[in-house]
């Protein structure tokens, strides 16, 4: 094989790199790269190219601290578990390590970010599908390694995140306690959830569209928990890029809801009030999320309100029916 070209893609400073690579393939279609000396990585891809392909671009994900094994494994695991192209849910394959480089490697599959695709046409079709593939994950992923997320991690999260947005604009401080003090109430309804594999970053643009395969990114936080929180975060994601990029939260509503339909017909209805608490909780965290991403800062204002509006009326139960 020979180097044909290098990228950086995404780059956080002192933090992590993610670095693609085009990679021109021998003839026979093959890959395969032997370690040059002791102890040096090993790119583990040795099967044939799909569709006569005659190159391969492969994304390397370095982390200043060291490689992050634990989501090479992950997706190791899921693959080899039946998340590989067999299947109509997916994860990228993994290509292997290079520790000497706190770099872990993995083939840059095809395929367009869902985001964009909810608040079309297939929207709705497209998020029962999304919540298929979430429930696949929660009941045949692999073993997490890293420590559960329970319910007073997310609370305690909001309670660390909002109070530095009343820190820069302190004549919101009312508003912001109001909210706080409702997303508890409503976390601590939440029954004790059996806990389960979760992606716990699950949003829209962690899923690749690729025809009928739905191709799930991204590991670095998947733990032990409740899989009601990973539907709450995408629909609140999708309620937050809705109003930001389409003008109303309720651009892409038809979606959430045949998102959370389908994951209760799959989990059972008692889940339902937990995905709507999540939801509540994340929107919530888009408030501050808001704060640290300038172009975002505009719209601080529109989240606030919209969380004053489903949390606070009603106490939240005539919002969340619970």
């Amino acid at each position: 094989m020979r180097l044909a070209g290098i990228r950086v893609v995404r780059h956080k400073p002192g933090k992590r790199c993610l670095i693609e690579y085009d990679i021109e393939v021998s003839e026979d279609g093959s890959l395969h790269r032997e370690a040059p000396r002791s102890g040096a990585g090993l790119i583990e891809y040795d099967g044939e190219m799909s569709g006569g392909e005659s190159f391969l671009t492969v994304i390397g994900k370095v982390r200043a601290r060291g490689v992050d094994a634990k989501s090479h494994i992950v997706q190791r695991g899921l693959w080899e578990g039946g998340f590989d192209d067999g299947g109509r849910f997916a994860v990228p394959r993994p290509l292997g390590e290079f520790p000497e480089l706190h770099m872990w490697l993995q083939k840059k599959e095809p395929g367009t970010m869902a985001t964009e695709m909810l608040a079309g046409p297939d929207g709705e079709r497209l998020a029962r599908g999304v919540a298929e593939l979430a429930h696949e994950l929660h009941t045949r992923g692999v073993a997490p390694l890293r420590k559960p997320h329970t319910m007073d991690d997310e609370l305690r999260i909001l309670h660390e995140r909002l109070p530095l947005v009343s820190e820069e604009k302190p004549g919101w401080r009312g508003r912001v306690d109001r909210i706080l003090a409702a997303c508890r109430s409503l976390g601590e309804s939440v029954p004790e959830p059996k806990k389960v594999p979760i992606h716990r970053d699950f949003y829209a643009d962690q899923i690749l569209v690729d025809g009928e395969k739905l191709r799930l990114l991204d590991f670095d936080l998947y733990c032990g928990g409740d899989p009601a929180l990973d539907i709450g975060n995408f629909i609140a994601h999708v309620t937050e890029h809705s109003m930001r990029t389409l003008g109303t939260p309720d651009a892409s509503i038809e979606s959430e809801h045949a998102m959370e339909a389908r994951f209760a017909e799959l989990s059972g209805e008692r889940v339902r009030g937990a995905v709507r608490v999540y939801a509540a909780l994340t929107l919530a965290r888009h408030i501050h999320i808001s704060r640290r991403i300038p172009e975002r800062r505009r719209f601080t204002a529109g989240l606030l309100e919209l969380c004053e509006e489903r949390l606070l009326v009603g106490g939240g139960r005539r919002v969340f029916g619970i």
